[in-house]
């Protein structure tokens, strides 16, 4: 058997073998999707979030938010059967002014920020259920 024969069976089982792992890690979760319903608003001091009917989901998304205060209110909705929701918010400097898992429920009002452009991120890991969350600056 030749070298380049060799090569050429290994490289073929390598590919094989890496095609496997890639679509068996498919199978465990999913992306948001049409069926999600998602609904995102964001409109200067308020911003709303929405999931319906996830199915263990991993997926994120960030979305930027006009807060003309130095705080704001965050009011979660939610029915997670399973997974994680991880709520992050950034003032307009960068700072963390928030994290919390959803599925946790917790109405709170964020850490005192800077006002401007704030950061809102949302990460979902193999999360199943519906949720909504509503983030209004504190007036």
């Amino acid at each position: 058997m030749s070298c380049t024969s060799t090569a050429l069976r290994v490289s073929r089982a390598v590919s094989l073998g890496l095609l496997l792992m890639v679509m068996g890690c498919g199978t465990d979760s999913s992306l948001i999707g049409p069926d999600n319903q998602l609904e995102a608003t964001s409109a200067t001091d308020q911003f709303q979030f929405q999931l319906t009917a996830l199915d263990k989901v991993t997926d994120s998304r960030t979305y930027d938010w006009e807060n003309t205060g130095t705080q704001a209110t965050i009011d979660i909705s939610q029915e997670i059967t399973s997974g994680s929701a991880i709520l992050t918010i950034r003032d307009a400097s960068g700072t963390v002014v928030h994290t919390s898992d959803i599925a946790d429920d917790n109405d709170t009002t964020t850490s005192v920020g800077v006002a401007g452009t704030w950061q809102i991120d949302i990460v979902l890991t193999d999360t199943s259920g519906t949720f909504n969350v509503i983030i209004q600056k504190v007036t």
